[in-house]
């Protein structure tokens, strides 16, 4: 069968839709999934979904078969059918028993694969960073708008109960003015538990990379493409795209503000130096504050290098009365003027992952077609920080925005 996925693009771009999916979901309907890139992040995504109500996997498709296969194992052991498995994605897209589509493909395909499914009325849940270039945020943001469908970005946060409370307490304003957040995150490739560390020798036979390339430069293979593609601009977007975007997600809601107007970044390859992108990076951004405020701008720091893991990752919020740092462990309010005995004065911990809880946000969303937690501008606006910084990074170090 042909497929058109030109004009796929063609027709949401356009604001010419496909008709929402015309199943109406109960509480304890099974919803029937497809799966869009099925590596190591897809298979945190689906140990989610086992946790957050009844679905059936019907399709997967990955360009590399190991993958393929781990997935459809899973899918029998959730229902009496196996999934069927697709080099390429877009038989899922043409499914019309599949009702919604996980996508944790490399950041290169996301907004190529969200608009053609989102086209053809499927809900969808989309990993982080939502984009791959400044340009493709308004192709997203057209394509969910003028969609009748449900997209939940993969900012997981959003859904965990301690940050959506130390948004709540900035916002009300716990720790007075806040002229400065500091973010940061370290992490250790060469460690045995890094992401990508635990890989198979890839047989060529198993891996079309072709497809896996898709509207990427033609280039040779090479595993670390293939595990570390985070670090490649052709597919990723280095420590910017990948752990910053988490952290700013936080800082914009919290602060209110989305596009920050000045951005400088340093970075070096120190230590990985066949990667494309840094991994040692210092980073700031100058924010105003919200609109219609009397309230003056921020600053937002970033720090962080992928050979060293002592601190982890988290963000500080500096206010005039108090202080909150908060990561994915919990958060910690320390308030001025009082002595180190008496400090911190609030202390909130946190367990497990928020993937759950967002990825059971996302099944709600899908039944109720209520706005999901993560919603598509929000997506963008953590990205759009990211492509900000490393536009900086090779423009001699700063920018301004819009550019």
């Amino acid at each position: 069968m042909a497929h058109d996925s030109t004009r796929r693009s063609f027709l949401i771009a356009s604001g010419i839709t496909a008709l929402a999916s015309s199943r109406a979901f109960g509480a304890n309907d099974t919803l029937r999934v497809g799966v869009i890139g099925a590596g190591q992040r897809m298979g945190t995504l689906l140990d989610c979904a086992e946790k957050s109500g009844p679905h059936e996997i019907i399709a997967v498709s990955d360009p590399y078969k190991p993958h393929r296969d781990a997935v459809q194992r899973r899918s029998v052991s959730l229902a009496t059918t196996s999934a069927t498995t697709h080099i390429d994605y877009r038989p899922i897209l043409d499914n019309k028993d599949i009702d919604t589509v996980f996508i944790a493909t490399p950041d290169h395909w996301h907004v190529k694969i969200a608009v053609e499914a989102l086209a053809a009325g499927k809900d969808v849940y989309l990993e982080k960073p939502v984009t791959h270039t400044l340009e493709e945020g308004d192709t997203l943001l057209k394509a969910v708008r003028s969609s009748k469908q449900i997209l939940q970005c993969g900012m997981q946060q959003r859904s965990w109960a301690h940050f959506r409370n130390a948004v709540d307490m900035i916002q009300g304003g716990s720790l007075g003015r806040v002229y400065q957040v500091r973010t940061y995150w370290w992490q250790n490739y060469q460690r045995s538990t890094a992401p990508g560390s635990a890989r198979n020798h890839v047989s060529m036979e198993d891996l079309d990379w072709k497809q896996w390339l898709g509207n990427a430069p033609d280039q040779p293979f090479t595993e670390q493409k293939l595990y570390l593609w985070r670090w490649f601009w052709n597919f990723g977007g280095g420590a910017m795209t990948d752990l910053f975007t988490h952290w700013i997600d936080i800082v914009q809601w919290a602060m209110q503000s989305d596009q920050p107007t000045q951005a400088f970044m340093l970075g070096d390859k120190y230590h990985f130096t066949d990667w494309d992108c840094p991994d040692t990076v210092q980073a700031a951004l100058r924010y105003p504050g919200p609109k219609g405020s009397d309230q003056k701008g921020f600053d937002v720091v970033y720090e962080g290098m992928m050979a060293s893991s002592i601190d982890d990752g988290g963000i500080e919020f500096r206010g005039t009365d108090a202080t909150l740092k908060v990561n994915r462990s919990g958060l910690t309010i320390y308030r001025e003027g009082l002595k180190s005995d008496q400090n911190p004065v609030l202390v909130e911990h946190s367990t497990g992952d928020g993937t759950i809880s967002h990825m059971r946000n996302f099944f709600d969303c899908v039944r109720t077609r209520k706005e999901p937690n993560a919603p598509v501008e929000a997506g963008i606006a953590a990205a759009r920080a990211g492509h900000i910084a490393n536009l900086a990074y090779h423009n001699n170090g700063q920018t301004k925005w819009p550019a």
